[in-house]
């Protein structure tokens, strides 16, 4: 009798004993958990010091972008209006020595944007009649496929020049400005570019 509830409070013991001890490593658990949760958190001076450094960052490399962007738009510039005036002088050495532009290739009319664009991106004879179907007879062209975009100011209209009059100053109003007497291309875009040439004399 003596040995059985020896036995019995032994096991007693033993109950509290393995209860003590899962209740002694949770609470371990716990506080470990919310030691490395609170060590992961960032601080409000760390975050204040990683903005700061941020802030710094963009104020050295924003403006870095910004030259490149408009570096890259004025050589672009310098060749579309490199490639427009080669495909001019094409078309001129193509059609009995008239530049595009005047309708029906008569030098003697006013020159427009319409006949410009049209005897630049259609098939052409020698007399500068277009079509848009390529035929034995319309052998020449399309020299464009479509009137370029200014890269500096994102427009691809012409303003047009009428015989012996002088090149107006740009205002910015269309992409390009055109003269087919002298077959002069200007960007039509104001002010220079950081070396301090203007933008129509490119």
């Amino acid at each position: 009798m003596n040995r059985l509830l020896y036995f019995v409070d032994v096991s007693k013991v033993k109950e509290t004993s393995v209860i003590d001890v899962a209740a002694q490593s949770s609470s371990v658990c716990r506080r470990q958990f919310r030691a490395a949760r609170f060590r992961r958190a960032f601080t409000a001076i760390e975050i204040l010091i990683v903005c700061f450094v941020l802030v710094i960052l963009a104020t050295v490399v924003i403006p870095q972008f910004s030259r490149a962007d408009q570096q890259s738009k004025q050589n672009s510039l310098r060749d579309v209006l490199q490639f427009l005036r080669t495909q001019v002088a094409v078309f001129k050495a193509q059609h009995q020595d008239v530049p595009p532009g005047y309708p029906h290739g008569k030098p003697t009319l006013a020159p427009t944007a319409e006949a410009l664009v049209q005897q630049m991106t259609e098939h052409s004879d020698v007399s500068c009649g277009v079509s848009v179907n390529a035929a034995p007879v319309f052998q020449y062209g399309p020299y464009i496929s479509a009137l370029p975009v200014n890269p500096m100011n994102g427009s691809n209209s012409v303003e047009v020049i009428s015989n012996n009059e002088a090149l107006p100053p740009p205002d910015g109003k269309t992409g390009w400005i055109y003269k087919p007497q002298t077959q002069e291309i200007i960007a039509n875009v104001t002010g220079k570019d950081a070396s301090g040439t203007s933008y129509s004399n490119y």
